[in-house]
């Protein structure tokens, strides 16, 4: 009997041995394989979730097209890389031309700041301080420059790199667009794999959680970012329009603040007092007129692009943002929330196992 023990003793540390192999050698083509793939990682993800976002569309102009799905996939493609590829290039071009131009009016004393309102000293507690650092920065930028450049040194030099990497950045958009628009033609194939791979990970519920994450990343897609591009656009143009300084500048901050989910309030705010101050009555009116919308436009779009709208707190989305941004730069500006929010979505659905999926959101097919 102890003969017997010791046998199936050793028969159990021989395959114990042999799966401790066997997952060591996993593990290292893993990790071996993530470190090939980590340069390209953000087009990838980013070309998977503009796949997901644009597979109703597709299927839909599928349809329209008679069953080409190439041409479908063709078509929507060219659509993409116009209506959000060429005005965020616009965007970000617009953008850079505005620092650049602060950047050389500093270095030669033409860049003329306007003092501070009267009202700001009646902020309590800090209005003295701002008016003070306000009234220094408009009269003397050079001492301004000196007196605070330990909080402007660390914040220029992240906003040296956010320039430097603005362009490489727009060719990565451009490449995804192009690499979703190649992944919308097996589609469903591909769909029925992801399915099939979830439902061996993450069984019994894999194929669940698949559809949940295309849900997830058609709801952020559509209801944060693309509307956030839109407004922040369409402020832009208002801003040039009406010839704003700094206004690529200005629409870039907006672009940011709407994917934090604050709005573009901070901004428009203190422009619409400038207006009232600077220009004449019937342009500061009109001026307001058009503006005013345009920063509430995302309480009437959200509801009706996402119907039962987003389950995501805005902490989750607030996170991808900056996370995204200062891990990726411009294209992880738009990648982080819909990551993070994948996350979130299907960590809350695997804690909640007894609730079934449909309660908590209403996933589409994600073909």
């Amino acid at each position: 009997m102890a003969k017997i023990d010791e046998e199936q003793i050793s028969q159990i540390e021989g395959r114990v041995i042999d799966l401790v192999i066997r997952l060591m050698l996993l593990a290292l083509f893993v990790y071996w394989s993530v470190a090939l793939l980590r340069p390209f990682l953000p087009i990838i993800v980013w070309s998977i979730v503009l796949a997901v976002a644009l597979a109703p569309i597709h299927r839909w102009l599928t349809v329209l097209l008679g069953g080409r799905r190439g041409l479908a996939s063709t078509l929507l493609t060219l659509a993409t890389l116009i209506v959000i590829v060429g005005p965020l290039a616009a965007l970000a071009t617009s953008f850079i031309e505005t620092v650049q131009s602060l950047v050389v009016g500093a270095g030669d004393h033409s860049l003329q700041l306007p003092g501070p309102p009267a009202f700001v000293v009646t902020f309590p507690l800090v209005g003295e301080r701002i008016a003070g650092a306000w009234t220094l920065v408009s009269t003397d930028l050079d001492e301004a420059l000196v007196r605070f450049r330990e909080i402007i040194g660390p914040v220029g030099g992240r906003l040296l790199k956010l320039l430097s990497s603005i362009s490489f950045d727009l060719i990565k958009f451009m490449v995804s667009t192009i690499v979703a628009g190649i992944l919308l033609v097996p589609g469903p194939l591909l769909a029925g794999s992801g399915k099939r791979l979830a439902s061996r990970i993450l069984a019994p519920r894999g194929a669940q959680f698949v559809d949940l994450a295309g849900a997830t990343i058609r709801n952020v897609s559509r209801g944060v970012v693309g509307v956030a591009i839109l407004q922040s656009l369409l402020i832009g143009v208002v801003l040039e329009v009406f010839g704003v300084p700094s206004a690529g500048l200005l629409a870039f901050v907006i672009l940011f603040l709407c994917l934090l989910q604050i709005g573009p309030g901070l901004v428009v705010l203190p422009l619409l007092i400038w207006a009232w101050v600077t220009l004449t009555a019937g342009q500061a009116i009109l001026l307001t007129a058009l503006l005013v919308p345009l920063t509430f436009m995302d309480n009437v779009l959200k509801p009706m692009i996402m119907g039962k709208g987003l389950s995501t707190p805005t902490l989750v989305i607030f996170l991808g943002v900056m996370g995204g941004t200062l891990t990726y730069g411009l294209i992880g500006l738009f990648l982080g929330p819909a990551v993070l929010a994948v996350f979130y979505d299907l960590l809350r659905s695997w804690a909640l196992f007894d609730r079934p999926v449909e309660d908590e959101s209403d996933p589409p097919n994600t073909g």
